[in-house]
């Protein structure tokens, strides 16, 4: 019996250390009505020390860029690109290309044109992949509802 539980035991630890996915970036959000019809939303990357993501700007062939997926509303409407700051560029011998990174953090910004006052919250979804110095983690995709306030 003791060697039953043993094993039950050294089963549950071992999925336990399975089941830990790292997550070495942290998404957050805020907004800022410029005027009745506009507002700016942030969406704001921590990334852990020695891990990186791509910029949106990343060529075909490369790794997965960021990407930004604002849904649908009657009540708001993207305006433009989704900005970002200049990436550090690097040549990547993977992917046999410069491509465009970010570390540490990022902040990315779109404006908003406001269609109806009852517009509360900008949703969508960020697609994202973080890799470091040895290996990529799987693209990740992040929902997010970004309150615009009064």
């Amino acid at each position: 019996m003791k060697k039953v539980f043993l094993v039950i035991a050294a089963l549950v630890m071992a999925v336990g250390a399975k089941a830990q996915i790292e997550t070495p970036v942290k998404w957050s959000y805020a907004a800022k009505k410029v005027s009745a019809t506009e507002a700016i939303v942030y969406l704001k990357a921590s990334i852990q020390n020695g891990w990186h993501i791509y910029s949106q700007t990343v060529k075909d062939g490369g790794p997965v860029k960021t990407s930004f997926t604002f849904t649908p509303s009657k009540d708001y409407s993207p305006v433009g690109k989704t900005l970002e700051p200049k990436p550090i560029s690097k040549y990547e011998d993977v992917f046999k290309m410069n491509v465009g990174y970010f570390e540490k953090e990022v902040v990315f910004s779109q404006k908003i044109k406001l269609k109806s006052a009852k517009a509360s919250a900008v949703d969508g979804k960020v697609e994202f992949m973080v890799c470091n110095n040895s290996k990529c983690l799987p693209p990740d995709e992040v929902a997010f509802s970004i309150p615009l306030g009064k």
